[in-house]
């Protein structure tokens, strides 16, 4: 089976979208299918391009087994709603001109991953173009979720997002969901249920494990031996609602025990910055955005990763990728998301539920899980042992792979599409 497979993000880009879609494309590999996979030069959270890439309309490279084209896309370190505009278009320009210029055809079927929503828009287009079955994934419900965060404020951008939304919608031949809220919102919408597919997001139990020896170094490193130290792993941004981990941080600033990690890019992180600097407050520090195999060694030497979100509706629908990852790690978590997020952590048995941007509550299971290491450890424990039996990368690999022989089976019996 030849596949394109279309996502914005991917390596050497660190993040859940990035790591999905190489996890994914990796797992049709090895099921022997070959997979083009149409991404940007690197630069995203940052908007900076490295100077390895620069000037270049496009790169070529082979990473385990996957074809990758890189394409150029407009990028900004401003975020706001016309950088970002020129940004996502850009990349659909470029990923259909790669699509008809530069892949090897023909395709068997197209994987557009979405958001940005204008993957959606490249993946129709060489859907028409090559006449070739489309498969939609949809980690977040866009436009919907802008609005909401206030990245889309005109109404006229919005329509022309939801009308693209919808078209992605019609013309896929199958439709691959990461949350059952979002199966559920699909379905109230009058998407056929038969269309969709869940396969959530996960985390590679093989990568992620408690390294002890990570452990040590990293705590050596930061000269934070004796800490406990909380940690947030992921994108600085306007959705994480990261001002209530340092009001957090703030209200705990007595205990000299209790340290504060943030890991990561994004484009709240320089108002986080100032805001910890304005607070005056010694116990966060900022790290760089860190590839796989390190970020493993620092989320093993926390006691305890926090998985925040804004108190929104929107997010009740939302199950972090970073929840899995810490798990894997053995690693309790404190979940601030509430919905199924919430419920998913109420059968692991692995972390604390405060509500959302509740910088008092958040305060407050900290110090109980300090005060508690034995809790820790067997929440830490059941958190890798959920991961490893329902949210395991490998085993949603397999189900995609199953899923895409089902529908090249039944097009090429059908021949509707050729």
């Amino acid at each position: 089976m030849r596949i394109l497979y279309l996502s914005q993000y991917f390596p050497p880009e660190v993040g859940a979208t990035q790591t999905r879609a190489y996890e994914m494309a990796r797992g049709l590999v090895r099921a022997r299918h070959r997979v083009t996979m149409i991404s940007e030069v690197p630069n995203h959270p940052s908007g900076i391009i490295p100077p390895a890439y620069k000037g270049k309309l496009f790169e070529r490279a082979n990473l385990d087994g996957i074809d990758v084209i890189r394409v150029w896309v407009k990028t900004s370190p401003t975020k706001n709603m016309y950088t970002r505009l020129a940004f996502y278009l850009s990349y659909m320009v470029h990923a259909t001109l790669a699509g008809v210029l530069l892949a090897q055809r023909p395709f068997d079927l197209i994987y557009a991953t979405s958001p940005p929503l204008f993957v959606g828009g490249a993946g129709l287009a060489l859907s028409f173009l090559h006449h070739t079955p489309m498969i939609f994934e949809v980690r977040d419900l866009w436009p919907e979720s802008a609005s909401a965060l206030g990245e889309i404020v005109n109404p006229k951008a919005y329509a022309l997002a939801a009308r693209l939304e919808e078209a992605c919608y019609r013309r896929s031949e199958a439709i691959v969901v990461v949350t059952q809220g979002i199966m559920d919102r699909l379905i109230e919408r009058k998407i056929p249920p038969q269309k969709l597919t869940l396969i959530p997001n996960g985390a590679n139990v093989d990568h992620f494990q408690f390294r002890p020896e990570g452990r040590i170094q990293i705590r050596k490193i930061m000269r934070l031996e004796n800490k406990f130290i909380v940690i947030y792993a992921g994108i600085h941004g306007i959705a994480q609602g990261l001002e209530t981990v340092i009001k957090t941080a703030q209200t705990l600033q007595n205990d000299q025990e209790i340290h504060f990690l943030m890991v990561g890019e994004g484009p709240q992180k320089g108002e986080i910055i100032r805001l910890v600097k304005e607070c005056v407050l010694s116990n966060v520090t900022f790290i760089p955005e860190q590839p796989r195999d390190v970020i493993r060694d620092y989320l093993s030497a926390a006691d305890v990763a926090l998985i925040p979100l804004k108190n929104l509706d929107l997010f009740k629908r939302a199950l972090p990728s970073k929840m899995f990852d810490a798990w894997a790690c053995s690693r309790p978590i404190l979940l601030c998301v509430d919905g199924e997020a919430r419920d998913v952590l109420n059968k692991a048995e692995g972390g604390i539920f405060v509500p959302p941007e509740d910088a008092t509550a958040m305060a407050k299971a900290i110090l109980d899980l300090k005060k508690n290491p034995v809790l820790r450890e067997i929440m830490g424990r059941n958190g890798r042992a959920f991961t490893e039996r329902h949210y395991s990368r490998q085993v949603q690999a397999i189900q995609l792979v199953r899923l895409l022989e089902q529908i090249i089976l039944g097009s090429s019996r059908s021949n509707k599409w050729r």
